[in-house]
């Protein structure tokens, strides 16, 4: 009997490192899931550690029959291909320093590592191009056009151009709260939001306990719910954060949109990460209205499945598996939620 071929996808992220054990046919054979992957601050030798937790807890679920899967653990020589899609892989020779990691630790002979955003983009698309506009932690946006070229940002942070996200959201809340408590900026509600998260008496707290290292300023992506809260609210400063998230989202997508030609035409724009998917509805509002003036051709989808579907959707086309595998893959994450579109969103009939 021919062993099915086996794919590895993982879908890394800044909070955790999901992995998938895939055979050609589109049967998902095991899940784990693992740590951050953060090779800018770990390391790669670190972050690929973490890869390979997963892929550890994965075999031996698969060897106990989890999932209700049984069947062969994977061969001794490696998978037959390996579809990393990571976040912090932002540039190309980041991408090509993780795939040598991967492939030195002996996964398989055919390594692909791509930034995670690429993994959205495959996920929520019906096709294999389009663009997709992450807005987690941090944002980014890529996108692929129906011939293969990519339009991409180096998504390094404020150093190269980028606002927003969780991260971004939470240190501009921090920012209009110390100002207001000390009298350089309005009043806000932001102010109470922070110190009811910090758990503090005041703003000036939570701001001496990051500079002393007693609370770790990369949580203040924690923010985020209380400035939509307090947005909906109708405090000015928040609303004026919700505001220029939605239109840093949309130029991302137009940029994007642009530089490959797909600005007039009907081409859909995936919406992923967690600040997104939260579907909020001011932000959303805002989405609309943006895309409408800006974008209207685009076709706004949230993307309702997780990116490890969209790292073992492209996986599974380097296989070179038909449509039916692709289906059997997306079924046994699509209960979870569909994708769904933005309301009047949806571009010229």
């Amino acid at each position: 009997m021919t062993r099915r071929r086996l794919l590895l996808a993982v879908d890394g992220g800044n909070s955790k490192t999901d992995v998938a054990v895939v055979a050609e046919d589109g049967e998902v054979l095991a899940t784990a899931r693992s740590g951050p992957f953060t090779p800018h601050s770990a390391g790669v030798a670190a972050a690929v550690d973490e890869i390979e937790r997963g892929v550890r807890e994965a075999l031996a679920a698969l060897a106990r029959g989890a999932d209700g899967a049984g069947g062969p653990a994977a061969p001794v020589g490696g998978f037959d291909h390996v579809a990393a899609y990571l976040a912090n892989a932002d540039l190309p020779a980041e991408e090509e320093a993780l795939a040598r990691e991967l492939a030195a630790r002996g996964l398989g002979p055919d390594v692909v590592v791509r930034n995670d955003t690429f993994a959205l983009l495959r996920a929520g698309a019906s096709a294999p191009w389009g663009v997709a506009v992450v807005c987690g932690a941090g944002i980014n946006a890529v996108g692929v056009s129906p011939t293969g070229e990519v339009a991409r940002f180096p998504a390094l942070g404020r150093v190269s151009g980028d606002w927003g996200g969780g991260s971004g959201l939470g240190e501009e809340a921090l920012w209009h709260a110390v100002r207001a408590e000390d009298g350089r900026g309005p009043a806000t509600a932001l102010a109470d939001v922070v110190k009811e998260w910090a758990g503090t008496a005041t703003v000036e707290e939570l701001v001496l306990g990051i500079h002393f290292g007693r609370v770790d300023g990369a949580r203040l992506h924690e923010l985020a719910p209380g400035v939509f809260a307090a947005a909906a609210a109708g405090d000015a400063a928040a609303a004026g954060l919700v505001e220029r998230q939605a239109a840093e989202v949309v130029v991302m997508a137009e940029v994007c949109l642009r530089r490959l030609g797909l600005l007039g035409t009907p081409a859909e724009v995936v919406l992923g990460g967690g600040v997104l998917r939260a579907r909020d509805p001011l932000l959303t509002a805002l989405l609309d209205e943006g895309f409408a003036a800006r974008a209207p051709y685009a076709k706004v989808v949230v993307c309702g499945v997780p990116p490890i579907v969209g790292a073992a959707l492209n996986g599974l086309e380097r296989l070179g598996a038909p449509e039916a595998a692709k289906a059997r893959l997306r079924a046994r994450w699509e209960p979870q939620g569909a994708a769904g579109r933005l309301a009047g969103v949806t571009g010229p009939a």
